[in-house]
């Protein structure tokens, strides 16, 4: 919760309990996620996220959704969640072990039926993937967040929306010293989307910084 307003998690709880809640099994996923996966917790999105989440699939009336990194299922959860009747999620991930958190999720929040999950290194997986989807989340490898999003302006629709996760990645895209290929991929991310005719973006400063891109 610190990463919202790390100088103020006084007001950092503040905006998340006036945001719309998570439900019962979301917050078994969050403990769970916890306690099963202490070294890599942070991987998942944050109450505030997911409930953002969940409010875009609604706004843009999405039937649609593609995921690109699934973890344990949190976010999946509240977008399958706010998917209307015959509504659909394809989830890509490359683990079993922690995607089995997200099937039973899926299960105990009664959406299973609207998930679909593909296993296997995204990338492959993509490039057997038909579109169009109306929204896309992209959560995976930073490394290939440019190839990521290559594919992406392919598979969601003009008009459609997508939106990628951890993209001011704890500030270290402004620190001059780094060079990881983590962080190269993300920069490469924000300067396509900034500087591309075929996106409109807004990098929103909250969470681990979340951009959200019109597929123009």
């Amino acid at each position: 919760m610190e990463r919202y307003l790390a100088n103020n998690p006084d007001l950092a709880r503040y905006a998340v309990a006036h945001s719309s809640p998570v439900s019962e099994v979301g917050r078994r996923v969050m403990e769970q996620t916890a306690a099963l996966f202490p070294d890599v917790s942070q991987m998942q999105v944050d109450p505030i996220q997911g409930a953002f989440l969940a409010w875009l699939v609604r706004l843009v009336g999405a039937r649609r959704v593609l995921e690109i990194g699934t973890f344990t299922g949190l976010s999946s959860l509240f977008m399958a969640a706010a998917l209307p009747e015959g509504g659909e999620i394809v989830c890509c991930d490359i683990s079993e072990e922690y995607t089995a958190l997200a099937r039973q999720a899926w299960r105990e929040e009664g959406v299973a039926d609207r998930v679909t999950l593909l296993l296997g290194p995204a990338l492959d997986t993509l490039t057997d993937l038909a579109g169009p989807f109306d929204m896309a989340f992209l959560d995976a490898d930073k490394p290939n967040y440019p190839l990521y999003l290559e594919m992406l302006k392919q598979l969601v629709r003009p008009g459609g929306v997508i939106v990628a996760d951890n993209t001011l990645w704890s500030g270290r895209v402004i620190d001059p010293e780094d060079h990881t290929d983590a962080t190269e991929g993300i920069r490469r991310l924000n300067e396509m989307v900034s500087t591309s005719a075929d996106f409109e973006a807004v990098m929103l400063p909250f969470a681990d910084g979340v951009t959200v891109i019109l597929r123009s």
